[in-house]
């Protein structure tokens, strides 16, 4: 078979990074293992904790329901679909429609994915192609989804300068002087708590957003799967929903897999506008046949819980004693390293002395079997940073630390 037979898309990518540098892992851990640096890995984003002792129950107890080993349908069980709206109102006081407003997602990547493909007009001619607007630096995956769909990606870059949350008027204005043309804009995503920066915005900066989409006629495309890993009530993370007008423009994607580290369980949701959610109903009617009952169900009994709601809590105060630990390791060796206020991701500043991220990184990975994303995989400029993902357990963390000193990994080089 050649690879020629298939399409034009598909031969031009390259695997999802995080696939690729887990590859090169396994090559090297031999040589690693042999010389006392066993691979530690802070590149994934998945939790290693165990998932709630709750769910695992309710999961045991419905196994044994012979009707919930049949079929299910995209759209999701309305047992499913009531518990996220439940879980919606209790968390953000946003009213939905579980009939109208509220779809079922095997994980919320793979919501994203069929909603942008559903959004587009597909063409290989460049000049043609529809944009979504992602944030830069974003969740590796957009641009490939969007590039998959047949349109393209414009980055919004995110810096420190602008707080990480960029008036998109003045982006607008900065897309027209490039000679773009507006009205192939067609939605725009958010990602406010942010992979890889680990910041959030304010409930203004997401009225900012909708009041933009609104007024030019176009998506939001909000994912909200880190909404509730924080470490100060202050910064506890909003829905666009909440916003005025959010549901006339928004569609928003959660997850379970990091609130509940059930990131194998593969199930989230979307909700928001009907329109919205009806297109998506329409992708996904013809591509799968809904999520296993069983997890839907224990799913549910665990969005709905005070188990859940506790386990949260939990692993919120568990991350930030353990990220504010290998932050302060970190520092230690020179490094110019914040506290993130969300997720468990630190955005890193490479030393001068390397190239680029992925010089550091591969010198990492090949040296002290420290496994890290070079910036670069999450936007084009971001070549002198390097994200971490603090997941590692907590012996695995004090390791990285100790190897790094031990390997000469210092922001500055060490006089000998």
């Amino acid at each position: 078979m050649k690879k020629e037979i298939f399409n034009n898309k598909v031969n031009s990518m390259s695997n999802y990074i995080m696939f690729e540098i887990k590859a090169k892992q396994i090559e090297l851990t031999p040589m690693l293992k042999a010389k006392n640096r066993t691979p530690i890995a802070l590149s994934m984003g998945a939790p290693v904790e165990k998932v709630p002792d709750f769910v695992i129950e309710k999961t045991k107890e419905y196994l044994n329901v012979d009707s919930l080993h049949t079929y299910s349908t995209p759209k999701g069980e309305t047992r499913f679909l009531e518990a996220v709206k439940y879980r919606m109102k209790k968390r953000f006081n946003v009213n939905l429609d579980e009939k109208k407003e509220i779809f079922s997602l095997i994980g919320s990547k793979e919501g994203i994915s069929n909603f942008i493909r559903a959004l587009v007009n597909y063409t290989d001619d460049v000049q043609n192609q529809d944009v979504i607007w992602v944030p830069a630096p974003g969740y590796a995956s957009y641009s490939q989804m969007i590039r998959m769909a047949g349109a393209k990606a414009y980055g919004i870059k995110l810096t420190k300068e602008n707080n990480y949350t960029p008036d998109l008027y003045t982006v607008y204005e900065e897309y027209i002087k490039e000679g773009l043309n507006p009205d192939k804009i067609k939605a725009i995503i958010i990602n406010y708590p942010n992979n890889p920066l680990g910041c959030t915005c304010d409930l203004a900066y997401m009225q900012h957003c909708v009041d933009f989409c609104n007024e030019k006629g176009i998506v939001l495309i909000s994912d909200n799967a880190y909404c509730d890993m924080y470490y100060d009530e202050k910064y506890k993370p909003h829905s666009a929903l909440e916003c005025k007008g959010g549901m006339d423009c928004c569609v928003e994607f959660y997850s379970l897999s990091k609130s509940y580290a059930m990131t194998g369980w593969r199930i989230g949701y979307a909700c928001g506008n009907s329109i919205g959610i009806t297109m998506l109903s329409r992708m996904k009617s013809t591509l799968d046949t809904g999520i296993f009952k069983v997890l839907q169900y224990a799913s549910a009994d665990l969005l709905e819980s005070e188990e859940g709601q506790k386990y949260i809590d939990n692993q919120n105060i568990m991350f930030k004693n353990k990220i504010q630990k290998f932050v302060d390791g970190l520092n230690s060796l020179g490094y110019k390293v914040e506290m993130p206020k969300t997720t468990f991701y630190l955005w890193v500043e490479i030393p001068e002395r390397y190239e680029n991220a992925k010089a550091f990184a591969d010198d990492l990975l090949e040296t002290s079997g420290i496994v890290v994303v070079p910036g670069n995989a999450f936007a084009p400029w971001a070549d002198r940073y390097l994200r971490l993902s603090v997941v590692a357990k907590d012996n695995d963390l004090e390791e990285v630390i100790r190897r790094m000193k031990t390997d000469g990994f210092y922001f500055e080089k060490q006089q000998v």
